[in-house]
């Protein structure tokens, strides 16, 4: 069986914060994901979208994938609701970013991830092991996360002008490495791919999809610090 890294943990819940450091409601969610970034139960990512740049600060952070993700989770749903801050719990419930007790509420509901997995740094690959424990998924995904622990930034225009706001676990890339269908299975990732985004935190997020392949329930999560 393979062992989890020195670095390593299995999270229970998944929360991704869309957030925007022209949004002047924000950084009360900014807050609180920084305290649950601080937990080993707890996956929690920051995703700065672009699209209140128009506002009169350009997010720093911001990118156009992470806006797209925001929105394929509202089409997910099917009621269309994109806004920050905004906190989607397991890839399943949505909450206000800075409401604590929505947040804990919609956890406890979800309860714990389903499936387990497992992440170990080599020489020079990250090894990931997603175990089979019988899980009925016709598609899911694994994802890997590329993250930045902590990001300070001074604002300089915009609704929060002269605020300087600390942001943790930065996403600063996403994407899919492999298709699963239920059964154990290990894909091994070059730590190339961490070294060209300048990120020494990795994830990598098992994610239930619908047949259009809009995102689903987040089934199972695993994170590494690189050494």
């Amino acid at each position: 069986m393979l062992a989890a890294g020195p670095g390593a943990s299995e999270p229970k819940a998944v929360l991704e914060l869309f957030t925007s450091q022209g949004c002047s409601t924000c950084p009360p969610a900014d807050k609180l994901i920084n305290e649950y970034a601080k937990r080993d139960d707890v996956l929690a990512l920051s995703f700065n979208v672009d699209y209140w740049d128009y506002l009169g600060w350009k997010d720093t952070l911001g990118s156009p994938e992470n806006s797209d993700r925001q929105r394929a989770y509202a089409a997910a749903r099917g009621d269309r609701q994109v806004y920050t801050p905004h906190i989607v719990v397991n890839g399943d419930e949505h909450v206000v970013g800075s409401n604590r007790r929505a947040v804990e509420s919609a956890m406890q509901r979800d309860g714990a991830l389903p499936v387990s997995i497992m992440l170990e740094e080599k020489d020079d690959a990250i090894s990931v092991k997603v175990k089979d424990n019988g899980t009925n998924i016709d598609h899911a995904s694994l994802w890997l996360a590329l993250f930045q622990k902590e990001v300070t930034v001074p604002i300089g225009r915009g609704e929060n002008t002269g605020r300087t706001i600390t942001y943790s676990n930065v996403v600063k890339k996403l994407r899919p490495i492999a298709l699963w269908n239920g059964d154990e299975m290990s894909v091994d990732l070059p730590k190339s791919e961490m070294a060209k985004a300048k990120a020494k935190n990795c994830a990598v997020i098992l994610q239930a999809e619908t047949k259009s392949g809009l995102p689903g329930r987040i089934l199972g999560a695993a994170t590494l610090d690189l050494n």
